[in-house]
């Protein structure tokens, strides 16, 4: 019998990732599943971006291995964007191209955390943050907001000791889609600058913003925030390029070398035709965002009113950003008879296929996600068929 480090016994499974296998598998065995629980674009990668990659081969440019940090004229475009994006001076050596944004947060928490630091991360939470932590020996913290889902910094002070070493904060959240305003983020991060406590902004859905709201980053606020923020972001959801694994790094030359030194050993280098592929997608026409951020939008606005109408769904603040909605179905969960919310999901998969996450994975497990990164069809379908689900077990 294999005897497995404490590292791997203390993983939890991602819950996203196995709902999505499972619904895969049923769609297989040919039954209709509507999967609503993979934040994964449902449009195609545009075609300037494939082109790009194609030419790359084609030319015998993606044949080699690249520098780590990725190739030169990659990291000075991403460095060019996030300054357009947010008024920063970044240059290319602030710069770290990694293989998707997911292997970034997890190479920082190796390079930044020791056994003991703690680390807040605000409640909901994407799934892999306390894990990751977890995996660098570190102690996540989950910091319970006050109010509207978002924390304030009576909630993380509640939660400072003298390990607090880093605070995750994700704006536009996943899972909740909401967004913290300019006001909200200085006071955090002047909080965090004044405590000594390393930012790290995951930025990974800024620029899916509805309904004229605003996104803020932490990197343009004041000079001493930014000093103290390290951004994440990604290529995955903007220009739905999930399976090409762009993710990337914009921190202090300090940070970025010592990053870059853990990837040599780690990966080598992300696969050079994405990377030629992602030069294409910040440095091109950005119109293709702007299309597929509109058509979220309309999701948003349709499929909101719908799970309001839901008996026992209590949805909370419309969202602002990314592509989920994150209700408490408590209500719903108890009416119908379940013992639980794990219970309600498994049964509605099993019996009118739809596939939703429950918020235990989130870290509030009276909700659910829902993502709406399917076309208006399924999405309307999915929610009949929940209204169905508990009409039937209602009575």
């Amino acid at each position: 019998m294999v005897e497995f480090s404490k590292r791997a016994l203390n993983i939890t499974p991602s819950a996203t990732l196995s709902l999505s296998a499972k619904a895969k598998e049923m769609q297989a065995q040919g039954l209709k599943v509507l999967n609503l629980s993979i934040g994964e674009p449902d449009f195609e990668t545009p075609n300037f971006i494939k082109q790009a990659a194609i030419q790359a081969i084609t030319q015998d440019k993606a044949n080699s291995y690249t520098p780590a940090a990725g190739i030169p004229e990659l990291r000075q475009a991403v460095a060019q964007r996030t300054n357009l994006d947010y008024g920063t001076d970044y240059v290319a050596e602030n710069v770290v191209i990694t293989t998707g944004g997911k292997l970034a947060l997890y190479a920082l928490a190796q390079v930044l955390l020791n056994p003991g630091d703690e680390v807040l991360i605000p409640l909901p939470y994407w799934v892999s943050y306390g894990e990751q932590v977890k995996l660098a020996e570190a102690k996540p913290v989950f910091v319970q907001p006050s109010q509207n889902l978002k924390v304030t910094v009576a909630d993380l002070e509640a939660k400072r000791t003298d390990h607090t070493k880093l605070l995750i904060l994700n704006t536009p959240q996943n899972p909740a889609g909401l967004i913290y305003s300019r006001e909200e983020l200085e006071a955090i991060g002047n909080w965090a600058v004044n405590h000594k406590i390393l930012l790290l902004a995951d930025d990974m859905y800024g620029k899916l913003v509805y309904n004229g709201n605003r996104f803020v980053s932490l990197v343009e606020l004041s000079a001493e925030i930014q000093a103290n923020t390290i951004l994440v972001n990604g290529l995955s959801k903007a220009y739905a390029m999930t399976g090409w694994r762009v993710g990337y790094v914009v921190a202090s030359q300090e940070v970025s070398a010592k990053l870059t030194a853990f990837l040599g050993h780690v990966t080598s280098n992300i696969t050079a035709a994405s990377q030629y592929a992602a030069l294409a997608a910040v440095t091109g026409d950005q119109s293709c965002v702007e299309e597929m951020r509109k058509e979220y939008e309309a999701r948003l606005n349709l499929i909101y009113p719908m799970l309001e109408n839901l008996a026992g769904f209590e949805v909370g603040p419309k969202p602002e950003g990314a592509f989920y909605l994150f209700p408490n179905v408590k209500g719903a969960v108890e009416a119908c008879g379940f013992d639980s919310t794990n219970d309600f999901v498994a049964a509605l998969l099993a019996e009118q296929q739809v596939v939703i996450v429950p918020g235990e994975a989130f870290g509030m497990e009276d909700c659910v996600r829902i993502s709406y990164a399917a076309d208006r069809a399924t999405l309307e379908e999915a929610i009949n068929r929940i209204y169905k689900f508990i009409q039937t077990h209602q009575q």
